[in-house]
Order: C-alpha cells, then sequence, then structure tokens
C-alpha cells in the first residue's frame, strides 16, 4: 500500500481541460501544479495550485489514514473559496487511484516510470445515473 502512495509524493506540473454540461465542450484550460507530502506515514498532504481559465483555485487535502475495513483511505479537502470536502480514495494492484465524493469521481492513472499521471474526473449528470466527462488532467513530474 505504502508503494502506492509513495508513487503520488512529489510536485507535479498540472495541465488540462474542464468540460462543460455537455462534457464534450471544453469551457477552461487548467495550469499549475499538484504537491504531495508526506506528514508521518499516516496522512498525505496535497496541495493544489492552479489556474482555471481566469480563476485562481487553491486547496489543500489531507488523505489518510487507510481504513483496513473498507479499503480505501478517507480524505478531506478544502479550497480558497471556503470549500470543504470528504471523500474516499482507494488503489488498486496496478496502483491506480479510484476518488469519489458528492456526486463526483476521478481515476488517477500514475505511469510505470513515475514520471506523469493522468486523472479523469466525471460528474453526474442531473438525471443522477449518466456521468460525464469534467476534468481531464496530466501531471508531470517536476
Amino acid at each position: 500500500m505504502l508503494a502506492a502512495v509513495d508513487a503520488l509524493i512529489g510536485t507535479w506540473r498540472t495541465r488540462g481541460d474542464v468540460f462543460g454540461d455537455d462534457g464534450v465542450t471544453v469551457v477552461a484550460r487548467v495550469d499549475g501544479t499538484d504537491a504531495y507530502e508526506w506528514l508521518g506515514r499516516s496522512f498525505v498532504i496535497h496541495r493544489i495550485d492552479v489556474m482555471m481559465a481566469d480563476d485562481h483555485v487553491e486547496g489543500i487535502e489531507i488523505i489518510g489514514p487507510y481504513d483496513a475495513g473498507e479499503s480505501a483511505f478517507r480524505t478531506q479537502a478544502y479550497d480558497n473559496e471556503g470549500g470543504i470536502q470528504q471523500s474516499t480514495a482507494a488503489v488498486d494492484a496496478d496502483g491506480v487511484w479510484t476518488f469519489g465524493a458528492d456526486g463526483a469521481k476521478a481515476t488517477l492513472r500514475p505511469d510505470a516510470n513515475g514520471r506523469e499521471m493522468n486523472a479523469d474526473w466525471v460528474r453526474s449528470a442531473d438525471d443522477g445515473a449518466t456521468w460525464l466527462p469534467w476534468l481531464r488532467l496530466n501531471l508531470q513530474r517536476t
């Protein structure tokens, strides 16, 4: 489990697209950094500092500790607009992460050489059953 978490640790150049309500139209570009660091060996601090179009988005997410009963990490995130979000994060045997919270979920795929990750976020459509693309991000280790 720790090896999968270690794969995240470091600073990443983050770029990507935000999709509109149709899940197809790009409505904003993302450019900035994500940084992951250990706090002890029980928690990971994830710092977000990106531009989404003209909006400066900053946040901090606390990942951990691992809950063996649920086979997942609990996460708590805070942003510069006063938002607070709780979610879960699970990692499979291949090191692929799945995050889920409040009508959104993401898949984060680190590559085998540890230099790049891709994240695909989807959000629930108004019908509550359909998932539409929301964010597509590429992270390059700096």
